[in-house]
């Protein structure tokens, strides 16, 4: 069946961009990783803290649960690296364990204080295909691996700092500031584990469950350098709801205590693209940038503010250093095929296209683009074929073209 080429051409330039606005709702920078618990594996573990005069219950509490959680990351690594395919990507053990405590979440079995000691009973049940899928996809995040880093270094510290307090203060009693020195160490070492519960909450989907978590980190921890790092996540999940001018709230916030963390500048960015502030967008594209030159995402969501104030040259730039960082990105691949398109360069375009089937063979919006890049060749029938296949695939915009001419798929 033939159709009119100035129809598509026509229905083409406006449909693109919707289908492009619709794109970029799925891009965040900090990816969401979730596990479905399918063929899981268990561990249990438990652990008594004695507590000594300068302890609470809290406290005891935050400790043993620290401790517990501990034991389960080094089972859990242990049978990853020796059982899955995880042996083969090259991490260490402690890696493992810091990376895997973004993924799982500790829940607690049974506890008991009998006002001298702690003792706490906690397991962790996960799929480990999906968990050394998560740990891939936070092997290629630069700025993942670095927060995860982070929290374990923080955590490390305040257990260390406890150790030591708790020794000296035995010796002292009595040692006002001191006591005050380990009640923060306890507080930082639980903002900790909350800040974690909050990561683990946002990757379950449990997003009212993980902005509490968040809270009760900058509740417990309001130092900069580790509050920073919970206003960005709440902002990421601020964003997931919809909340856009709450996640800029946070994101002025995290970027307020600690000036140079890229990836919230980029996040910014994406939540303004949302907005359609575009101007806004580049500028903290470009901040980021500043901070972080090797970061793809970065780019690519710079090059999609381009695209949609319609400097198309400027994003396809922006689109070939994304590719140069990630050669696998399909979408960077379909994305650029777009802008190829709205320069009338419709081989290009094709080839762009072409390429993004090939990474991502289920990716509807390139069949949809290429289809209508054909159609402006004149070459129909490759067209109509390119577009049923991405109605087929859920393409709304290519099922309603279709539909108004008249085509089934």
């Amino acid at each position: 069946m033939k159709t009119d080429n100035k129809a598509i051409h026509f229905y083409s330039r406006n449909c693109l961009r919707s289908y492009f606005i619709l794109q970029s709702a799925i891009i965040f920078v900090l990816f969401s990783i979730s596990l479905s618990f399918a063929g899981n594996i268990t561990f249990v573990k438990e652990y008594t803290y004695q507590a000594s005069e300068l302890d609470s219950k809290a406290s005891c509490r935050t400790i043993s649960l620290e401790m517990v959680k501990r034991l389960l990351l080094e089972e859990l690594g242990t049978y990853l690296i020796s059982e899955t395919e995880v042996r083969d990507f090259k991490l260490t053990k402690e890696q493992v364990k810091t990376y895997s405590s973004g993924i799982v979440m500790a829940e607690i079995v049974a506890e008991n204080w009998d006002g001298k000691t702690y003792w706490l009973k906690a397991r962790v049940s996960a799929d480990p295909k999906e968990v050394s899928k998560s740990l891939k996809k936070i092997m290629d995040d630069q700025f993942k691996t670095k927060e995860l880093e982070d929290i374990k270094k923080r955590a490390d510290e305040a257990v260390k700092e406890i150790a030591r307090l708790k020794k000296e203060l035995e010796a002292v009693k009595v040692d006002k500031n001191k006591q005050k020195e380990y009640a923060k160490a306890s507080a930082t070492l639980s903002a900790t584990d909350w800040f974690e519960k909050g990561k683990s909450f946002f990757n379950a989907k449990k997003y009212d469950d993980a902005i509490k978590a968040y809270d009760k980190a900058i509740e417990l921890d309001p130092e900069p350098d580790n509050a920073a790092g919970a206003y960005f996540g709440r902002g990421v999940v601020y964003n997931m709801k919809g909340q856009l001018d709450r996640a800029i709230e946070d994101f002025n916030k995290s970027i307020e205590l600690y000036p140079d963390y890229a990836n919230v500048y980029v996040s910014r960015g994406y939540v303004y693209i949302k907005k359609g502030q575009y101007d806004k967008a580049i500028m903290n594209f470009n901040k980021a940038i500043e901070l972080y030159p090797d970061y793809a995402n970065t780019y690519f969501g710079r090059g999609f503010a381009y695209y949609m104030k319609g400097q198309y040259d400027r994003a396809i730039q922006d689109y070939n250093k994304t590719i140069e960082l990630d050669p696998n990105d399909a979408v960077a691949y379909d994305n650029r095929g777009n802008a190829y398109y709205m320069k009338g360069q419709h081989d290009r375009a094709i080839l762009d296209y072409d390429k993004a089937i090939e990474l991502a063979p289920n990716g509807a919006g390139a069949y949809f683009g290429r289809g209508l890049a054909y159609g402006n060749k004149g070459q129909y029938d490759r067209a109509i074929l390119d577009l049923k296949t991405a109605a087929q695939l859920g393409d709304m915009s290519a099922q309603k073209f279709l539909r108004e001419n008249g085509i089934a798929w």
